[in-house]
């Protein structure tokens, strides 16, 4: 496998006038660059907010058969819901339709390292989303219970979250 993709990388760079390494590095950022994150914000860097309660939006299965729902409080961030899709995606196979009903919008600050205190509130570093007990996560249809539990055990694991299997 890994030949073919060489070879076929090595007749797209014959074709085009790009080295060999730099569609590698092209193909490699295309492909590490398509996160979730919002395209306008109102505000570029926002408060922490305190991290209590049961959700009251979003807790009942609105497109899907199966889902997964959250049992505690964590933020959420855009890798681990794109590590979650790729997972269950991965193992039913494109069979499905899957929906992810979290989007994350919140921003995240970080000061670089070695810098010293002061200077004002760090850059934005990512985008998170506040994920409270009760709240669907991913919801799923097209595929067979015994399938759609185990998509969603392998997309839980992806979470820092204890999530749970639900079905209408």
């Amino acid at each position: 496998m890994r030949k073919s993709r060489l070879s076929k990388l090595s007749e797209l760079s014959k074709l085009s006038s790009l080295s060999l390494t730099c569609l590698t590095r092209l193909i490699y950022l295309i492909g590490s660059v398509i996160m979730l994150q919002p395209k306008k914000v109102k505000h570029r860097k926002w408060q922490k907010r305190p991290k209590f309660g049961n959700e009251t939006r979003g807790t009942e299965l609105a497109f899907g058969s199966f889902g997964l729902k959250a049992e505690e409080n964590k933020w959420v961030t855009a890798r681990q819901i794109e590590a979650a899709r790729k997972a269950m995606t991965r193992y039913i196979e494109r069979g499905g339709k899957v929906w992810i009903r979290i989007f994350p919008d919140k921003p995240v600050t970080r000061k670089p390292p070695e810098v010293t205190l002061g200077g004002g509130k760090g850059n934005v570093d990512h985008y998170v989303f506040p994920v409270r007990p009760g709240r669907i996560l991913f919801e799923m249809d097209g595929v067979t219970e015994e399938i759609a539990k185990e998509a969603m055990r392998l997309a839980g694991h992806k979470l820092p979250i204890k999530t749970r299997f639900v079905k209408k």
